[in-house]
């Protein structure tokens, strides 16, 4: 058994909301069935277009008590993450004084949503509407808004890094706690369906019109989506629900390309790697992968290069972002959360990849998972990768630990 650096930081059942469903039972059942009631076509973020989107048709809390500059869908999307694990937090942070708790969430979108919709009834009024402020857009408002609702003054900060936003902040929050400047913290991420991303991601030419694709040869590109994941993390063993611990995290930076990423994967292997050296495991112990898979063809090629390099050809992997849509700084704490999914199933059942069964021949070839396919043995190590614009990316391994 190896030895550890610091004891285990455990990850507690996140708070999930996205297209796949509102709660964690509702998004296992779509996550191993292959069934999405939230992946949608529409054309209400591309008038006169109609795109396939990930949507979230849960209710929302009213947020109308919240000042002006945090009325937005994105801070209402995570409060009702969290009202899913609040019994929890108020568990854990009974007793922990409020400096000590840390929030540390991912976004990109912020308060988008709600200021193109104020510069349209400024185009057509003259003036900004009532309940606009421009503070919603400023990316710092869900922990801001959610440290202030908590009354915590830990460490509270956003960090926007594009698509692997909400993986970084779980891997800050851990490195707080493992810092010693927190013993118990919030982290995760939320985006909220925009039309400026819908619209800034088809120029370039990256949205498919049909259900994304990932790494087959018919790929059109992506699907957006909406989401929000919410973890606990603090070094308190969590009882009676499955023990799960972030076991590991790499990051890097290529800065090949503003928006296309390093072609031979060389900065997605460095963050896996690192990520395996900081669990302290080999490549073999993984057993679960969930790829960042957009369907774009240039960051299939790229990931499915650095996976085959990484891995062995045998480890099960899977985008789910057909489920759930890309939702862009929420990805990395959503697909996290079906790591932790994938390791708190007793059944072995892995999240399949939905897809039309044509790789692409000028890719690597990789393990798919297929409908209904189960691991050969209880899943012990799940790997996530995130990819970002600017050549960000992040790789984070949870590990099922045997309770004792």
């Amino acid at each position: 058994m190896k030895s550890e650096l610091y004891p285990p930081i455990h990850i507690y059942p996140p708070g999930i909301l996205c297209a796949a469903g509102d709660d964690l039972a509702s998004v296992s059942e779509a996550l191993f069935s292959g069934k999405s009631p939230g992946m949608r076509m529409t054309d209400a973020f591309s008038p006169g277009r109609q795109l396939r989107l990930g949507i979230v048709d849960a209710p929302l809390p009213d947020i109308d008590f919240l000042p002006v500059m945090q009325r937005t869908r994105n801070n209402a999307l995570i409060l009702a993450a969290f009202a899913r694990i609040e019994t929890m937090y108020r568990r854990l942070a009974a007793g922990v004084p409020a400096s000590r708790i840390a929030v540390v969430l991912g976004t990109s979108t912020s308060g988008m949503f709600e200021s193109e919709s104020a510069v349209e009834y400024l185009a057509a009024h003259g003036s900004w509407p009532q309940g606009f402020h421009f503070l919603q857009q400023e990316l710092g408002s869900p922990a801001r808004m959610l440290a202030g609702q908590l009354g915590v003054t830990g460490p509270a900060y956003s960090v926007s890094t594009a698509c692997t936003s909400s993986a970084k902040a779980l891997a800050a929050a851990a490195r707080l706690i493992n810092a010693g400047m927190a013993d118990l913290a919030l982290a995760g991420g939320v985006d909220t369906l925009t039309r400026f991303t819908v619209a800034g991601f088809s120029a370039l030419d990256a949205v498919s019109p049909e259900a994304c694709l990932p790494f087959s040869k018919n790929r059109k590109g992506i699907n957006i989506g909406e989401a929000a994941a919410l973890f606990l993390l603090s070094r308190e063993h969590p009882g009676d629900a499955p023990c799960i611990r972030i076991a590991g995290w790499g990051e890097s930076s290529d800065g090949h390309h503003i928006s296309a990423p390093e072609p031979t994967g060389a900065g997605a292997k460095l963050a896996v790697g690192a990520a395996l050296e900081c669990a302290r495991i080999g490549a073999d112990a993984i057993g679960y992968v969930n790829l960042h898979g957009t369907a774009t063809r240039q960051n299939d090629a790229m990931e499915s290069r650095a996976m085959a390099a990484c891995l062995p050809a045998d480890v099960p992997m899977s985008s789910t972002k057909p489920l759930t849509g890309h939702t862009l700084g929420a990805a990395g704490a959503l697909e996290a959360a079906i790591c932790w999914l994938a390791l708190a199933d007793d059944s072995r059942r892995l999240p399949p990849q939905i897809w039309d069964g044509a790789p692409d021949p000028d890719d690597p070839p990789l393990h798919l998972v297929a409908l209904g396919e189960r691991a050969a043995s209880p899943l012990k190590y799940a790997l996530s990768t995130s990819f970002a614009f600017g050549g960000s990316n992040t790789a984070l391994i949870l590990e099922r630990m045997t309770k004792t």
